[in-house]
């Protein structure tokens, strides 16, 4: 017996010895070292996720955005070592501890990367309520692993490895909860007591916004402080002033003018026709890739456009998106509203449009037009179900309404994407179908050439293909731009069809047709920067400016329009053919005579010249604040204008 129980107690002796060879373990009091160590690694992964290379350039991250802002990187280093101890303190294990707060930053760090380079943004706090629409949208896209992903995934696990040899914490129940709970409380106390107040933020960390550039901003400030910081501006507040006087002493002091364009019909026709109907096309990613040095096709991408050219308006829509934000731009065009003021990257119709809200086509509609919104996908995408009816539409038309529609592109999109042929024949329906005697305003979005881009979405035989192309543009890249050029040269000719179809009918008509906002084709900016026709900056000027086209079939001018931002279309589509209009575009009329666009902090001056993140003139500082005054009174206030909403 004796024997057997000396041979028991040794079994277990050898056991635990066999364990502790096995995993020789660190103090416990290393737990205190090892979580602001990881806390530190885990947010220089996820900044190498971020920017890539640019990392390892010690003047221009370590100097410039580490060492200049070192503040807005230590408080995000501190939200993210809570973050570690809390789910330290809720699973007792240091690996698992490591494997959470690794993926709280990096998930958000991916999606900042893949938003960088799809839409020229990161990852922001309002992106939440657009998830559903942005899983579908990346579904389709082709993404790819970087090799900073790569990195950044093998250094992170070789931290979870080490801190594996760190024991186990037991504790009871009480102490359980504190240790979970303390770090949770102080992660939280940092969100609304440092991130959310701007006084600590800009006055004693001298954190400051970057609207603008949020790139910079992610890069300079750290995804954690600055995707906190961000919503400070979830909540627009009232301009300064803001109350009925200021609002209708505003109103009071627009009015009549003169036309602006010498050649319009408003200037030099005989001004009989007052309500003609009046048709909007926004086209998806509409820009012409022949105006690329060095790139040249086996065709003309555009020859409906350069036929129409002689005999309409013709000039260059400076949008406020890149990437995406199609419902952004239209926002812009139909309500005159300005994203500058608003939360970069917000949705309007998803965030603010949720009740009659001001737009030309509320004010259509108290002139006696019927109104008809047209989009080729599903209607409940952006909100634009509730937003069109918001804005004053009476009907949409969106892909659930369309019988056996023709579709195109079917790589990314199952099915493939509703043609620009298929719209233009949607929009002479609507047109032959409307009461005769009741103009029409109708407006139309496209969506054959969305992104992403890939040859395989045309036959060999009805694709576009490039002929030379510049050195330095990959071989995918012209891949894919060939694609592009297949849709461009579709929209072409659905201007075409449009314009041949118009010039026969009797009565009046306007068409307006812009392109929404420029993409990145193939790798990423390789077009642009390779090419010199723009640079790896998304918020370039170069690409911002989409043609804008203004023709009508009782007026057969030529107009050099320049460049002119989105808000700005209804202000010079009703000032080329003198259609009344509310007050609020009146003020924008005036903008013309200053500035022809502020966005995305970029002023175009009259002449066409811009300037990025400089201070406007005085004259053009107190327009901008006149702007601000009446949108915010029509989007957020009391509408003290008066003016029309389908409400009325």
């Amino acid at each position: 017996m004796e024997t057997i129980a000396k041979s028991k107690v040794g079994t277990r002796s050898s056991a635990h010895e066999r364990v502790s060879v096995r995993r020789p373990m660190l103090p416990s009091w290393c737990h205190w070292l090892f979580g602001p160590l990881a806390a530190a690694i885990i947010t220089l992964c996820a900044t190498w996720i971020q920017i890539e290379d640019q990392i390892f350039q010690y003047q221009f991250f370590w100097v410039e955005s580490l060492w200049w802002h070192r503040a807005a990187w230590f408080v995000g280093w501190v939200f993210l070592t809570l973050v570690y101890f809390f789910f330290l303190g809720l699973t007792n294990r240091a690996p698992v501890a490591t494997v959470c707060t690794s993926i709280f930053l990096c998930v958000p760090a991916v999606i900042c990367y893949y938003k960088l380079q799809l839409r020229g943004e990161p990852f922001l706090p309002w992106d939440f309520a657009q998830a559903s629409e942005a899983f579908d949208v990346a579904g389709k896209v082709n993404l790819w692993v970087t090799k900073s992903m790569c990195g950044a995934a093998v250094v992170l696990l070789l931290l979870t490895l080490i801190s594996c040899f760190l024991p186990r914490l037991r504790f009871g129940w009480v102490r359980w909860i504190v240790r979970s709970v303390v770090p949770l409380v102080g992660a939280i106390a940092m969100v609304f007591g440092v991130f959310l107040q701007q006084h600590v933020t800009q006055d004693i960390l001298y954190i400051s916004p970057d609207a603008w550039m949020q790139d910079r901003y992610y890069r300079n400030y750290s995804l954690v402080t600055a995707f906190f910081t961000n919503m400070q501006v979830m909540q627009v507040d009232a301009p300064e002033g803001y109350n009925a006087e200021h609002v209708q002493q505003v109103v009071n002091g627009t009015g009549d003018s003169e036309p602006y364009f010498a050649a319009s019909y408003a200037a030099k026709g005989d001004g009989t026709v007052k309500k003609p109907t009046v048709i909007y096309i926004q086209a998806e990613a509409f820009w012409d890739p022949s105006e690329v040095p060095g790139v040249t096709y086996d065709q003309e991408l555009t020859p409906n456009i350069q036929r129409t050219k002689s005999e309409m308006a013709y000039g260059k829509c400076y949008s406020p998106r890149f990437g995406g934000g199609t419902c952004d731009v239209e926002c812009e065009a139909l309500t005159g509203f300005s994203m500058e003021y608003l939360p970069s990257s917000c949705k309007p119709y998803v965030e603010y449009i949720h009740g009659p809200t001001a737009s030309i086509a509320s004010f259509r509609k108290t002139e006696g037009y019927d109104t008809l919104a047209i989009h080729g996908y599903y209607g409940k995408y952006w909100n634009r179900e509730e937003a069109y009816a918001d804005l004053g539409f009476d009907d949409f038309i969106s892909l659930e309404d369309m019988t056996d529609p023709e579709r195109k592109r079917p790589c990314d999109w199952e099915g493939g994407l509703v043609t620009e042929a298929e719209t233009g024949r949607q929009i002479i329906s609507a047109f032959e179908n409307k009461d005769a005697d009741t103009p029409l305003f109708m407006h139309a979005v496209t969506i054959q050439n969305h992104l992403a881009y890939t040859p395989e979405n045309y036959p060999d035989s009805e694709r576009v293909h490039v002929t030379s192309a510049p050195e330095g543009v990959t071989d995918y890249t012209i891949g894919c731009l060939e694609d592009f050029a297949t849709g461009v040269r579709e929209t072409d000719a659905m201007w075409g069809m449009l314009t041949d179809y118009f010039d026969t009918v009797d009565e009046p008509v306007i068409l307006v047709m812009w392109g929404d906002h420029y993409n990145p084709i193939g790798n990423g900016m390789n077009i642009y920067s390779a090419t010199g026709y723009g640079s790896e900056d998304a918020n370039d000027p170069r690409v911002h400016q989409t043609p804008l086209l203004i023709w009508s079939n009782y007026w057969k001018e030529p107009v050099d329009l320049g460049t002119v931002a989105a808000y700005q279309i209804t202000t010079v589509t009703d000032d080329l053919y003198g259609l009344d209009q509310p007050a609020y575009f009146d003020l924008l009329r005036e903008e013309l005579d200053l500035y022809r666009a502020r966005t995305l902090g970029t002023t175009v001056e009259p002449d066409g010249t811009y300037t990025r993140d400089a201070a406007m003139t005085p004259e053009q500082q107190e327009m901008y604040e006149k702007q601000w005054l009446l949108q915010y009174d029509l989007l957020f206030g009391k509408n003290y204008q008066d003016a029309p909403t389908v409400a009325d």
